[in-house]
């Protein structure tokens, strides 16, 4: 497992400016991975990364085969492309489209939620249909915490509206407010860490309820 959290974050369309937000409200020293899939054309070059890059202090690429997932970076799904979790590392194939889309959201999730269980926070933005919902289901049922952006927030509200409808979403969020959600979970994320080291350093029993 990852010694950080792994964000998956998917969306499609009328996501661009909420996940603008997104970057430019997460600090340079941020521990954290975002990966990142929207729905993009197959036959036009993406500028997506370059766009998150120039928003905020993270570096932002599109994620490369067998490429090591480190924190403090955002990755994005190459076109034409699904992206994967193996082994702290990225998968990156040509597999069957995916709710008629490649790359698509829920390949993502279900690989995230398999690898890497209760380190995953998911997040499923504006869009159309409901890629993603599945997959954030997986995310709930491996341990992981759920987030999706308000309907109500949402240009388009079908895909959020399609995951409160199968998920028990952990946060419902206006896009606004996602980054510095973010920013809360990942540093609860690395407190609890510390306790769990300190415990085992010191032989103390876990509190379960802290």
């Amino acid at each position: 497992m990852l010694q950080f959290p792994l964000i998956v974050v998917g969306g499609s369309a009328g996501r661009i400016q909420p996940l603008i937000n997104l970057a430019k409200g997460l600090p340079a020293d941020f521990r954290a991975a975002v990966c990142i899939v929207i729905h993009i054309s197959a036959h036009n070059p993406s500028y997506f990364p370059e766009i998150l890059a120039r928003a905020g202090p993270l570096p932002a690429t599109h994620a490369q085969h067998l490429g090591r997932i480190e924190s403090g970076h955002v990755y994005c799904a190459p076109p034409r492309h699904h992206l994967l979790i193996e082994n702290g590392h990225f998968r990156i194939t040509t597999g069957p489209k995916e709710n008629g889309v490649r790359p698509a959201i829920d390949p993502l999730f279900r690989s995230a939620a398999h690898q890497q269980g209760s380190n995953v926070i998911g997040v499923v933005m504006s869009g159309m249909l409901d890629d993603g919902a599945s997959g954030l289901w997986a995310i709930r049922h491996s341990g992981g915490i759920t987030v999706v952006q308000d309907p109500n927030d949402a240009e388009y509200d079908s895909m959020p509206r399609s995951a409160l409808n199968h998920v028990d979403a952990d946060y419902t969020v206006r896009s606004q407010n996602l980054a510095s959600l973010m920013i809360d979970l990942v540093s609860e994320s690395a407190q609890r860490r510390l306790d769990i080291e300190a415990a085992i350093k010191e032989h103390v029993p876990l509190d379960p309820l802290a």
